[in-house]
């Protein structure tokens, strides 16, 4: 199973959560910026419908594959 982690760090004069090398909003206190996460974190959890999904790999080549609507990943809020 896929496990995501949103970090709670200082952005941009306040702070915002972060995945991967993506920041949120900037919110003004840790707590918000946290609460945030938590909700991104709980939607990631919810199941939806099996689609087909189309995206260019790295060499520009176009793919389409089915994503399986019911397979969420883990979440987690750090910091």
């Amino acid at each position: 199973m896929v496990q995501i982690t949103y970090r709670i760090v200082e952005h941009d004069g306040g702070w915002a959560y972060q995945l991967g090398q993506t920041y949120s909003e900037t919110y003004p206190d840790a707590e918000l910026a946290r609460a945030a996460a938590t909700a991104a974190a709980r939607e990631q959890k919810v199941p939806d419908e099996d689609s087909l999904i189309e995206y260019a790999d790295a060499s520009g080549r176009w793919i389409t594959e089915r994503a399986d609507g019911h397979d969420r990943p883990e979440t987690h809020v750090e910091g």
